[in-house]
């Protein structure tokens, strides 16, 4: 595997990937960020490819224990050699598919950015890009039950999702027993239509479903206010 060599979080996670295929950009560094872990949780991250997600919020919170589930072998033995790369431990990447993952509920936190683009559509000419992006119809929920079953009561899952999958994953929550859902949109620039949106459900919570201001990624200037203290200096989204 040809790889192109690289860095998260302003040096402090070493982040190498696939040169060829799908490569991670900002939404794996803004789902960590979110995650509300603390000193000593176990988390799950579901599709955590070369490791970006689960080994930025190890650099955040540098106590938590961690479980990445990636079913390409390949991206999972890569995300090890990042960790190790990166001296973060307490994380172990598994080769498999997160829709087999069993046992009893052990993780405080799960969170994922799931393949998004519809199966029936044209296909990437590259088959890791098209593996890593491909939904079938039916993953959100899937994937969703699945983190759900490992969840501890009032444990979070959270989702990085295109807007269009706001009913797909709500209806998956309701199915799994999560709730106390919010919403917050990522503006790409101020007045523009968020074509994503961070997702937060509480495995048995109850409370009413909320929509958040949202966070403006881009301002003529670059990179708005706030955005770089996530991207650069490890500091939390909080919602």
């Amino acid at each position: 595997m040809q790889l192109r060599e690289g860095t998260l979080l302003n040096g402090r996670v070493v982040h190498a990937q696939p040169a060829q295929g799908f490569r991670s950009g900002l939404e794996p560094v803004l789902l960590a960020a979110s995650v509300p872990a603390r000193d000593g949780d176990p988390v799950l991250e579901a599709g955590s490819g070369a490791g970006a997600g689960l080994l930025c919020l190890a650099a955040r919170v540098p106590g938590i224990s961690g479980e990445g589930w990636e079913r390409d072998a390949a991206l999972a033995a890569l995300a090890r050699e990042n960790a190790a790369a990166s001296g973060l431990t307490g994380l172990d990447f598994v080769a498999g598919d997160i829709l087999s993952i069993s046992g009893s509920p052990r993780f405080a936190h799960a969170f994922t950015n799931p393949p998004y683009h519809n199966a029936n559509g044209t296909p990437s000419p590259h088959p890791a890009r098209a593996n890593a992006k491909t939904a079938d119809e039916g993953l959100f929920s899937d994937w969703i039950a699945a983190m759900a079953r490992v969840l501890l009561p009032r444990g979070t899952l959270t989702l990085s999702v295109p807007s269009a999958a706001i009913p797909a994953c709500l209806a998956g929550f309701a199915r799994a027993q999560c709730g106390s859902v919010s919403l917050l949109p990522l503006w790409p620039r101020a007045q523009r239509p968020a074509k994503l949106v961070l997702l937060r459900a509480l495995r048995g919570g109850r409370a009413p479903f909320r929509q958040l201001p949202g966070l403006v990624l881009h301002d003529n200037g670059g990179l708005a206010p706030g955005v770089e203290g996530i991207l650069r200096h490890s500091e939390p989204l909080t919602f």
